[in-house]
């Protein structure tokens, strides 16, 4: 009886062990897509940045020109 107790308590125990083990698991994967998806959000985060100073840049620069030639306008 008490042979067959030890049995289904290591039945268990290592039916448990394999549960833990496939938890690690998958906690290790999502660490490391965690960890990607946040190298990808800062580089995202500083191309949006570069793309927004470029956008101003290229805004300022087109209202310089419709500037110039509104003066080149009233000049004629």
């Amino acid at each position: 009886m008490a042979d067959n107790i030890n049995a289904t308590f290591e039945h268990e125990l290592k039916r448990l062990e394999k549960r833990v083990d496939a938890l690690v698991r998958v906690c290790d994967q999502l660490q490391d897509e965690n960890r990607s998806l946040k190298q990808r959000q800062d580089a995202l985060t500083s191309e949006r940045a570069s793309l927004l100073q470029k956008n101003e840049q290229v805004r300022a620069r087109v209202e310089a020109m419709i500037g110039r030639l509104k003066a080149m306008e009233q000049g004629s």
